[in-house]
């Protein structure tokens, strides 16, 4: 008899295997594998108990916690689809993700009650207060709710693998965000593919930087608990204590974007600290640097491996892994491999194409977007079929990604297609200075962006913060950059601001930064 591909099952598995160790660790609050899941079966029969039906939308309004981390399976036992939300979207932008999805639920933590504030009552779903009780409100308390609830497992679900497990939707960057659908198929051999690559195991800690409400933080809750890893979580990325955490947790693993290990690396700390627990770094979300790779090997003292993926790809389909017959170049060779996309994990199918879909060579010259198929390609978008025709052509799913493949497959994003910049009809990539501009000693974040031009029609500008007691002057960073890129690369004027605007993971919104430069434009390309 086959067996469907669920998370449900490595959840199962960590219990029935691991049930006396410490799975989840929350601040002061521990949890075995037993105890975890007694917590979900918890979660599962509350919701039943309240009139969740199957396929019902069981959203969450919640920063990293165990009780977020419960939903992932809790809401699943329950036969439901859970809806992580991003706790950085406008109250209306939360309003318009509820009501598209049609949300039976909403988990919120007590923190972040204002952002369910502008929610229609027609279609408001049922709250439930993570934390204490805001004041004036009466709905259920998370911890109360699940005290009330049997520890014994739901009734027994006949579950399909290709049913949608959970929906994600994206930070709507170019326009009203979609809501990404991931099948339990699509998530438990996204979890497979992750344990292979990056050889997790028992003895792993993860450190859970990234925020679970963006596409499970890399698919960690399904890999980790598979395995019986343990999970540590922190509410909000603060590099201090991401580096008291490691230390005190003896965590062998974090997951960060590029402006994160920044920040990491130059906390004051970080040589205070007993790091030499920690085995991988994995970046991701944005290209990080070949220098800052190199610092942070040598700062942290472990492996910085680069990663890539999407929320439509649950979402890792790329590592930088080393082969091993490439051991013998030399440590630059090692680090641009490392800092670089990486390769296809296995189980997907990855190449490069023109805009009229033909394949173009792996050289590491050719530049094209990158079309994936793979079983961790998520289904379609929720209610909109023609975003979903739009995204997949073919099988394959175009992820607006332009990058180069070299011969031994490893994939070098250039830009997004939207982020290309063509100054004088020339097209320059904005990674390709950004990843200069951090070789800066004094550089400790930046975003390349067009501005609009009235000579080159569009030019290449800079906008910097600067590192703790930097000296560097717009002018020396320009020099900086003359001594290492083509001319029409170089950007054409420097701004310095104190900080730059992040999404939900840190990741730098280019969009917010071109519109102060394009106000009055009809159109953002000139």
């Amino acid at each position: 008899m086959l067996v469907p591909l669920t998370p449900v099952d490595l959840k199962r598995r960590a219990v029935r295997l691991f049930a006396r160790k410490v799975g989840v660790v929350d601040g002061p609050r521990r949890f075995t594998y037993a105890e975890f899941g007694e917590r979900t079966h918890r979660l599962a029969n509350a919701l039943i108990a309240r009139g969740l039906e199957r396929g019902d939308r069981v959203a969450t309004l919640a920063f990293n916690s165990h009780a977020l981390l419960e939903a992932y399976y809790g809401v699943l036992e329950a036969g439901g689809v859970l809806l992580p939300i991003n706790v950085r979207l406008s109250p209306a932008e939360v309003a318009r993700i509820v009501e598209h999805a049609g949300a039976r639920f909403l988990l919120v933590d007590a923190e972040l009650a204002q952002l369910t504030g502008t929610i229609p009552a027609a279609t408001a779903p049922t709250l439930i207060w993570i934390g204490s009780r805001p004041t004036g409100r009466s709905e259920d308390l998370y911890e109360e709710m699940l005290e009330g609830a049997s520890p014994a497992p739901p009734p027994p679900l006949d579950i399909d693998e290709n049913d949608v497990a959970e929906l994600f939707y994206t930070s709507g960057t170019t326009g009203d965000p979609r809501g990404v659908m991931l099948t339990h198929r699509n998530l438990y051999l996204h979890a497979m593919g992750v344990l292979v690559t990056l050889r997790a195991s028992e003895r792993d800690v993860q450190l859970h930087t990234i925020s679970l409400f963006h596409v499970n933080g890399w698919g960690t809750p399904q890999a980790i608990t598979a395995v019986g890893g343990t999970h540590v979580m922190l509410r909000k990325f603060d590099p201090g204590e991401v580096l008291k955490l490691i230390e005190q947790e003896r965590v062998t693993r974090i997951f960060v974007v590029p402006t994160m290990l920044n920040m990491i690396l130059h906390h004051e700390d970080v040589g205070r600290r007993d790091l030499s627990s920690l085995e991988l770094v994995n970046t991701g979300g944005a290209p990080t640097p070949p220098d800052m790779v190199r610092r942070g090997e040598r700062i942290l003292g472990c492996r910085v491996v680069s990663g890539y993926g999407l929320t439509e790809t649950s979402p890792m389909i790329c590592f930088a892994s080393e082969k091993s017959y490439l051991a013998g170049d030399d440590d630059e060779a090692r680090i641009r491999r490392q800092a670089s996309t990486g390769m296809p994990l296995i189980g997907t199918e990855l190449t490069i194409v023109d805009s009229s879909g033909r394949e173009l060579p792996w050289d590491g010259r050719a530049v094209g977007e990158i079309v994936v198929r793979s079983n961790v390609v998520t289904s379609g978008y929720f209610h909109d079929p023609e975003a979903t025709a739009q995204a997949m052509v073919d099988g394959w799913f175009h992820t607006g990604d332009l990058a180069t493949i070299d011969p031994e497959g490893y994939v070098l994003i250039v830009d997004r297609a939207k982020d290309i910049i063509v100054s004088g009809g020339e097209n320059v990539s904005s990674i390709a200075v950004e990843r200069t501009l951090y070789g800066h000693p004094d550089v400790l974040e930046c975003a390349v962006i067009a501005v609009p031009d009235e000579r080159w029609g569009e030019a290449v500008k800079a906008v910097v913060v600067l590192g703790p007691d930097a000296k560097a002057t717009e002018l020396s960073l320009l020099d900086f950059c003359s001594a290492r890129l083509a001319s029409f690369e170089v950007p054409k004027s420097i701004a310095f601001v104190d900080n730059l605007p992040k999404g939900g993971t840190g990741k730098i919104l280019k969009r917010e930064l071109r519109e102060a430069y394009w106000k009055g434009y009809h159109k953002r390309v000139h």
